[in-house]
């Protein structure tokens, strides 16, 4: 047993989806202030550089992490 949706329902779902798409796109368009290109290339360096130095320490970290899980086994069992 299933719950039946009528379709004008259905219908109105759609058209709301549609309406918020439309929405969406006008206040990114219209609302939203984008940075200029030079800036967008600088943040983007930023975040590039500090993504790298993140995902070093965590290898960094993970590194360490399994030999000491690797010297604990190897002592203790």
């Amino acid at each position: 047993m299933g719950v039946r949706i009528s379709p004008p329902v259905l219908r109105e779902k759609k058209m709301t989806i549609i309406g918020y798409i439309k929405e969406s796109f006008t206040e990114l368009k219209n609302n939203v202030t984008w940075p200029s290109w030079a800036e967008g290339q600088r943040l983007m360096v930023v975040v590039a550089t500090f993504s790298m130095l993140f995902s070093l320490a965590i290898w960094g970290v993970d590194t360490v992490f399994g030999e000491l899980i690797k010297l604990y086994y190897a002592n203790f069992s």
